[in-house]
């Protein structure tokens, strides 16, 4: 069989259903520009009016999120039963919200990290740009090649 690549196209989604995925998800990757460097690090969040709101404590990850510098965020997920994956990544501005009745909404929105510990920080990611793809997860037959199963020397 031949590498195709193309054989699947790759299908640009509109922002209201990369907003409908997004609500069905709550496991995403913040990525981060942490001193010299982008870090990429797992959170839960939910959506709320259109933005992304995630909790967490004191490290890296607040302390990253009060600069001026954009963040990302990234969700994925796949249909087991129809073999299609999807992919939506929101670009933006992260803020910490302070604001007592902005804080007690945010209570309310059952936003329940997996990793214990003190994560009373809520943060919101307002978005300026949000896009997302979906397309059909290739047969591992179809990537095949003869190369696959030649034997590997070792790197001696």
């Amino acid at each position: 069989m031949m590498n195709n690549p193309d054989a699947t196209p790759t299908e640009e989604l509109p922002v209201h259903e990369c907003w409908a995925l997004l609500r069905g998800v709550s496991v995403g990757r913040l990525a981060l520009w942490v001193t010299d460097h982008p870090d990429i690090f797992p959170i839960n969040f939910t959506v709320d009016h259109g933005t992304i709101v995630f909790r967490t404590g004191e490290g890296t990850k607040l302390a990253a999120t009060q600069g001026e510098t954009p963040v990302a965020m990234e969700a994925d997920g796949v249909d087991p039963a129809s073999g299609i994956a999807w992919s939506v990544v929101v670009k933006g501005s992260a803020a910490l919200i302070n604001s007592t009745e902005d804080l007690l909404d945010s209570y309310s929105l059952m936003l329940f990290p997996w990793h214990s510990g003190h994560k009373n920080a809520f943060v919101r990611i307002a978005p300026t740009l949000v896009t997302g793809r979906k397309f059909k997860v290739a047969d591992p037959a179809q990537w095949w090649t003869p190369q696959a199963n030649a034997s590997h020397s070792s790197a001696e």
